[in-house]
């Protein structure tokens, strides 16, 4: 069952220092430190997202960044979805995805969402209606395959 969480959605020139700090700390716990995966996470893209954090009280429990088209790809992406290990099993992840929806497409319209999924979460992914495109890629050591949520 989905824990109920606060959800904040910033532009990066309106982050507190301590929004920030949080989704840095909570991307570097998991992408780096938890999967083993030595990669240049501040990669000059966050300027240009939406970050959308979903709070349990003072804690980051979900994030996820809001990437406008041609950036990453010619299609506007979700990006850098992550959910804490404190709170995995709790349906955040899910809502953490269809918030992200929701908002690239209140902000973008709707059209074509494009994102690099690691591939493990594949099945995950389709839930939302992304479908596989290509082949699986190697990125910074994990398997990732393209998607695309018509």
């Amino acid at each position: 069952m989905s824990e109920q969480l606060h959800w904040t959605l910033k532009p990066f020139n309106e982050l507190r220092p301590k929004e920030l700090y949080a989704i840095m700390q909570l991307r570097i716990e998991v992408f780096i430190v938890e999967q083993n995966c030595v990669f240049q996470d501040a990669d000059d893209k966050d300027h240009y997202c939406q970050h959308l954090m979903g709070w349990a009280g003072d804690e980051l429990a979900a994030y996820a960044r809001i990437v406008p088209p041609d950036i990453s790809y010619t299609e506007p992406s979700i990006g850098r979805i992550i959910t804490s290990p404190k709170h995995r099993g709790t349906g955040a992840g899910k809502v953490l995805v269809a918030r992200a929806i929701d908002m690239l497409e209140g902000i973008h319209g709707v059209q074509p969402i494009r994102i690099g999924a690691q591939l493990y979460l594949e099945k995950f992914y389709e839930s939302f209606g992304f479908v596989s495109e290509g082949d699986v890629y190697l990125e910074d050591g994990i398997d990732h395959i393209i998607m695309v949520r018509p």
